[in-house]
């Protein structure tokens, strides 16, 4: 594993905080909007300072006359100047303007076209907060619009971005890239999770961070089986561009500008880190996706892939076949008292069943954006064990932890019991966290590992002595 860089970090209170400046040009807007607009408070300041030359005919002038003539319109001309940049900056800080290259922006929030009929409705019946326009949007995350727009601007090449970057070991050893945004942007996408995107509707096939669901619901699906199929969808997170992403919030109802800027702010373009002259830069290399670390990504996917979830699970209906989705993996099981020859239960008709399911999902996957990862592809038989999400499913009862992970932890327990230590990568964390994979399928055994550890721990005999690893333990 390698440790997140040393990028600056940037934190958000529970108040909007602005700077001197920022308030500075706040209050100018206002003053601006007060008096009708730029053009019209560009002129009020004009006269109140006396800048203001009244025209005269200089055909009658005297050369002294007209060069003073001159000299106040050239002096006019300047002030008046002064003032529209002013007000042209004090409107860039509270308006977008322009988020970078390839981001369709404009500050015009009139009806289009695209926008959903009663959207208000829509956003009420799903209970959504109702935003309108990027102040309100800046408002309810506690943000300045300045402070908005820095994490929505999509730079080409970047010295500093909104997330630190580090990797974590998958099983088979290959790195998984994590992009975790900054405490800033990761309480504004939190707040994106809890107060619009958990309010969606997913498909009641999707079991991966959704709540009142888990691992042990997703492996119950397929309890009893005479066959899995386990698929897994390569690149899952970033297959979903940020496009896709702004549909999401369009079909809930929000508007152009607001749904861009929810997209933006749930994506980021692939990074490479190139070191150049001491310097660090991070340069993209494709579209704003969804990042792996960010907190709304599952939940996007989820919602993404209802209609990937409803075709699979017609497919697996058609065929007499259970499906279930956590996340990338996909999983297919027929149940071990089917007995219709239609739907292909006998043994001798398994490798026909196969093969109509993956070519049919390989179809699906592609018209639906994403695409099979074939390495990943498992088909277990009778016989064998069966594991879905990291629980044994064979035979008719609940879903459980595997028994290796069972006596592990036992023999860690025991050992530590007998004034041993932990092995290298056990921690506290490892062997509490073993314990509560265990409760989520086995309540009672669960429970009593944990007050065993709690035991173990107030006689002093458990430590974090030993190294801690973020891979701890994967559900």
């Amino acid at each position: 594993m390698t440790a997140p860089n040393n990028q600056q970090t940037d934190y958000i209170s529970s108040v909007q905080t602005m700077t001197s400046s920022e308030r500075q040009w706040q209050q100018l807007w206002q003053n601006i909007e007060d008096a009708g607009g730029r053009y019209q408070y560009i002129q009020q300041q004009m006269i109140q300072h006396g800048f203001m030359v009244e025209r005269k005919p200089i055909d009658n002038m005297t050369p002294k006359e007209r060069e003073r003539y001159k000299k106040a319109l050239k002096k006019e001309a300047a002030e008046e100047k002064n003032f529209k940049k002013m007000a042209w900056q004090a409107y860039k800080a509270q308006h977008i303007v322009y988020l970078g290259r390839h981001i369709y922006w404009s500050d015009d929030t009139s009806i289009d076209k695209w926008d959903i009929k009663d959207a208000s409705n829509r956003l009420i019946e799903n209970k959504l907060p109702l935003i309108n326009k990027h102040t309100q949007l800046a408002d309810a995350v506690n943000l300045s619009v300045p402070q908005l727009k820095g994490l929505c601007y999509q730079r080409e090449v970047a010295t500093n971005i909104p997330y630190t970057h580090f990797t974590i070991n998958k099983r088979n050893g290959t790195p998984r890239q994590i992009w975790s945004p900054i405490p800033r942007l990761k309480f504004v996408q939190r707040w994106i999770l809890e107060n619009i995107l958990n309010n969606l509707t997913t498909h009641g096939a999707a079991h991966g961070f959704v709540r009142g669901k888990s691992i042990v619901t997703n492996a119950a699906v397929h309890s009893n089986s005479a066959l899995l199929i386990k698929l897994d969808v390569k690149d899952f997170f970033p297959s979903v561009h940020w496009r896709r992403v702004k549909g999401v919030f369009r079909h809930a109802g929000y508007p152009e500008q607001i749904a861009t800027l929810l997209a933006l702010l749930c994506t980021e373009s692939p990074r490479q880190m190139v070191q150049q002259n001491g310097k660090t830069y991070y340069v993209a290399l494709s579209d704003r996706a969804l990042p792996q670390g960010a907190p709304t990504s599952p939940a996007l996917t989820n919602i993404v892939c209802i209609n990937l979830d409803r075709r699979l699970t017609g497919l697996a209906d058609k065929v007499g076949l259970r499906y279930s989705r956590y996340a990338d993996d996909l999983t297919f099981s027929l149940p071990a008292n089917s007995t219709s020859t239609e739907n292909a239960a006998q043994p001798s008709d398994h490798n026909q069943l196969i093969g109509q399911l993956l070519g049919s999902v390989h179809k699906i996957l592609r018209e639906e954006g994403f695409i099979l990862n074939d390495d990943k592809t498992r088909v277990i038989r009778m016989g064998n064990q069966h594991t879905v999400t990291g629980m044994v499913v064979n035979g008719e009862g609940v879903p459980r932890v595997p028994r290796k992970i069972k006596r592990m932890l036992r023999a860690a327990l025991h050992n530590l019991d007998s004034g041993q230590s932990l092995r290298d990568g056990e921690t506290l964390d490892t062997l509490s966290g073993y314990a509560a994979w265990i409760a989520s399928a086995e309540p009672e055994l669960g429970q009593q590992y944990l007050e065993k550890i709690e035991a173990l721990q107030d006689q002093g005999k458990l430590s974090k002595t030993r190294s801690q690893t973020k891979s701890d333990v994967v559900f």
